[in-house]
């Protein structure tokens, strides 16, 4: 006789988890190929203006701040067989892919011959990109809303959202895809065409393969995840949304330190265009030697080393920092470490840029300077996953925190808030790039220029005086330390320390038991 599997109605499965990490991995590569890849194309592939591109990731960014909550009401009001959030994790992510994949196909700015045909590339490049925040917003709060459904168990959601962080950083080897392209480019210019042409066509063709593997891995999530904590009776209306994310003590506290610190993104955003540009020389595939017919013989061991340094220290900064804050809370009140993380973490932060200056913009001259530059990157990388961490396990606290209060679960609503501050930090973020790289004009078709004199063999570091390089290390450093010194501020006397929680989340335990149990009497009456 064939045994039914039970499900455990009080906390989720290995299987479970396993599934929705494999989803969420999935997921969070998508970001990346747009948050790290689009960037780079649009910037540097399709040569994009700069404050073009600032102005459409800032607009974008501006239609969040109502979307997102808009999107987490509409969750929480969500009622089916499955529960609120696991219908969208089923039948988003395929509308997501191919979003995805239509924001690359645009044209070059740099070849558009009339300025309607430039008016054109930048209408469907905005256009593209808040449909695509659009649909991102769909799958990502209840991506993230569910981890407080899917158990009754502190430890076991805690468990859940800080391994759910390491998995998103998992999710940011997407970031390689500005690498992977420029190889996949080179095949297209040993067919013969133009450099502009290889690089777009290869970006193309590489950001199609990869969201395709990304969205068939985020479809895990739904197929998956169980919701086993009950839905409240009450649900607010959207004005009582907005009011409830700022007059939730707590929650609002990590909401404005998360916009004050939204400059710690250009560690991702201006990153790989830094490892690509000042110690590759504007092509990945710089790392490698070759013979006068243009083929393959041998690897340039100081590029390759100076690539590898410093991209280990952006993407395993993050991991390690995501992996060991779980730990570190069971020994450090958990705002504590955020704020040290904060504070602390801008002092590699700051000293990038110190670094570069008091050697004159020379970091790449030996192993040592670039070893210790990428020991930098990695301690700045490892702030930016452990407040990660941090920003996911405050929010669902403060959900039980405002059912204990007031009796409602805002698991789509709080966990919009986050995907809000993600992307309001990418469009400040964005426009502080926009603006410096437009002061030095790292802007438009002088990137095109740029990059066929690159190929000619000129050199990144002197080029345009340094200008360039210095702008990208001042990116980097300058204002994500600021932001991470500011966003302390807020947070520096929490207002549910740890110990208050435990009391309210056990309290809340017995309620749910209590209404369990009375229903189960009134059903065998």
């Amino acid at each position: 006789m064939q045994k039914t599997k039970t499900l455990n109605p009080y906390t989720y499965s290995k299987g479970e988890a396993a599934g929705y990490l494999v989803g969420l991995t999935g997921q969070n590569m998508i970001y990346n190929i747009v948050a790290t890849g689009l960037y780079y194309y649009f910037q540097n592939v399709i040569c994009l203006p700069a404050m073009a591109l600032s102005m459409i990731m800032l607009f974008a960014r501006i239609w969040d701040a109502v979307n997102d909550p808009m999107m987490g009401t509409i969750v929480d009001k969500t009622k089916s067989k499955w529960g609120k959030c696991k219908p969208y994790l089923l039948f988003v992510p395929p509308l997501i892919c191919v979003i995805t994949i239509l924001t690359f196909l645009n044209k070059n700015y740099a070849l558009a011959s009339t300025s309607g045909e430039e008016a054109l590339i930048i209408t469907w490049a905005a256009v593209s990109y808040v449909m695509w925040g659009m649909s991102y917003t769909i799958g990502d709060i209840p991506l993230w809303g569910v981890t407080s459904l899917m158990t009754q168990d502190e430890n076991d959601r805690a468990k859940l959202l800080a391994l759910a962080r390491i998995f998103a950083g998992i999710g940011g080897i997407a970031v390689l895809i500005v690498q992977i392209a420029q190889a996949v480019s080179q095949i297209y210019v040993n067919k013969g065409f133009s450099q502009e042409e290889a690089s777009q066509k290869g970006f193309i063709l590489t950001a199609i393969i990869l969201t395709l593997i990304s969205s068939i891995m985020f479809e895990f999530a739904g197929l998956s995840v169980h919701e086993r904590v009950a839905q409240s009776e009450k649900h607010y209306t959207l004005v009582e949304n907005f009011k409830t994310m700022f007059t939730n003590k707590p929650f609002r506290q990590i909401l404005i330190s998360g916009i004050l610190r939204s400059p710690i993104q250009l560690l991702s955003i201006v990153g790989m265009t830094l490892v690509t540009y000042y110690f590759a020389n504007g092509d990945f595939m710089n790392i490698f030697t070759t013979d006068a017919s243009g083929k393959i013989v041998g690897i340039d061991t100081k590029v390759a080393v100076d690539v590898i340094m410093i991209a280990i220290g952006l993407l395993i900064g993050m991991f390690v920092g995501s992996g060991a804050t779980p730990a570190l809370t069971k020994k450090i009140e958990k705002y504590k470490l955020y704020n040290f993380y904060s504070v602390g973490g801008a002092v590699p932060f700051a000293l990038i840029f110190v670094l570069f200056e008091i050697t004159n913009g020379n970091l790449k001259d030996n192993y040592i300077l670039a070893a210790v530059t990428a020991v930098l990157i990695f301690l700045a990388s490892w702030s930016m996953g452990g407040l990660n961490v941090l920003q996911s396990v405050m929010i669902a606290d403060c959900i039980d925190y405002e059912e204990y209060t007031n009796g409602v679960r805002t698991d789509g609503v709080f966990f919009s808030g986050q995907s809000f501050v993600t992307k309001l930090g990418a469009g400040i973020a964005s426009l502080i790039s926009g603006v410096i790289y437009n002061a030095v004009g790292y802007s438009g078709k002088a990137i095109n220029t740029l990059n066929n004199d690159l190929h000619a063999g000129a050199d990144f570091v002197t080029y345009a005086d340094g200008k360039y390089a210095m702008a990208m290390f001042l990116l980097i450093s300058v204002p994500p330390a600021i932001g991470l010194i500011l966003s302390a501020i807020p947070t520096w006397k929490y207002a549910l320390p740890d110990k208050e929680h435990s009391r309210i989340l056990s309290e809340l335990i017995e309620k749910r038991k209590a209404k369990a149990q009375n229903q189960d009497t009134l059903a065998d009456h």
